[in-house]
């Protein structure tokens, strides 16, 4: 009886949360993961050796920075940045100036960091991973290819470029979670992650706000086709509830969800494309930079008859044949 009423109360206070607390993370662990793992094949031959060889630690490693996200006092505000304190739609990204230093003195460093610095933050990564390569750093190559990987993935997402990150000021609260985490779960496995070979960027700085600007771009969508559905939707049918481990949890249940992501035309699919590729080039051009440093004095592992199966298998994925052209980046 005892073992009842404890029940009943653990499903009435799932219940009452619209979301896992997990879902708050950026893109979720699975996206992050997914995301980093997949960038390492569109490397040039040079590199991808190396990372294939360490391609469990890329994957594994993506998730650190938000695992020490509210453990760490300035780690938080590198994920984001809520453009739209400065302004509205565009005219947000005219006034704020691109450069940090600029930044700094048109707003100060503790108002930056109030509001999110993810732009910068991925060009001082930059410059670390590139000293890295310099160096021959086996350990802070991978560290910081890792977490340069999250932090790009998560200036695509449209929620990490707002004030109104998890919908709290739209009555949407959840939707955060919901958008880079659920929605990648059930239907990444069907999307077309053939994105090209990495390329060179010139200017990772202006490739980090025009990655921004392209996410901001689509906040609208997200928060806008959201509304419309839940207005429509039985409210009874919109959560279900959910084994995760050991764990009973309320969660956007599969109906919703694909509602949802078929209203949004692909665009989760489309920002995952574009940080797999961007993922991939920004490592490309740090080696690049370096002076592309020969990486197969790094390693010596021999990869198990498993991992190169593994490899085979997520490379045909990826690429194709070497007769398929992979399709241009998108943003």
């Amino acid at each position: 009886m005892l073992g009842r009423i404890l029940l009943r109360t653990v499903l009435v206070l799932l219940l009452m949360v619209p979301f896992s607390s997990n879902m708050l993370f950026s893109w979720g662990f699975f996206a992050h993961k997914r995301i980093n793992r997949l960038a390492a094949f569109t490397l040039p031959p040079e590199m991808i050796g190396f990372y294939k060889r360490n391609l469990n630690y890329i994957t594994e490693h993506a998730v650190d920075p938000d695992k020490r996200r509210y453990a760490v006092t300035d780690e938080a505000p590198r994920h984001y940045i809520d453009i739209d304190h400065y302004g509205e739609g565009m005219e947000a990204f005219e006034k704020v100036p691109r450069t940090w230093k600029a930044a700094v003195e048109m707003y100060t460093e503790d108002t930056l960091n109030a509001y999110g610095i993810v732009p910068w933050h991925i060009d001082v990564m930059m410059f670390r991973l590139t000293k890295a390569f310099e160096e021959g750093n086996f350990d802070r190559i991978l560290r910081l290819s890792a977490e340069l990987g999250h932090y790009v993935a998560d200036a695509h997402v449209p929620l990490h470029t707002t004030e109104n990150y998890n919908g709290q000021m739209t009555d949407q609260k959840g939707i955060h979670g919901f958008w880079e985490s659920r929605l990648p779960e059930l239907f990444s496995d069907n999307y077309d992650f053939l994105v090209g070979r990495a390329q060179y960027i010139d200017k990772p700085l202006d490739y980090a706000w025009k990655t921004v600007i392209a996410s901001h771009a689509a906040k609208d969508s997200v928060l806008l086709f959201e509304a419309e559905l839940n207005a429509e939707w039985p409210s009874d049918r919109k959560y279900s509830m959910e084994n995760r481990g050991q764990v009973l949890m309320k969660v956007y249940s599969q109906e919703y969800a694909e509602e949802y992501h078929n209203r949004m035309n692909g665009m989760v699919e489309r920002r995952m494309r574009a940080a797999i590729h961007g993922i991939g080039s920004l490592w490309y051009t740090c080696w690049v930079n370096a002076g592309q440093p020969d990486l197969s004095k790094l390693y010596d592992k021999e990869l198990s008859p498993e991992e190169q199966e593994e490899m085979i298998e997520l490379e045909l994925k990826v690429k194709g044949s070497e007769g398929i052209k992979g399709r241009e980046h998108e943003n």
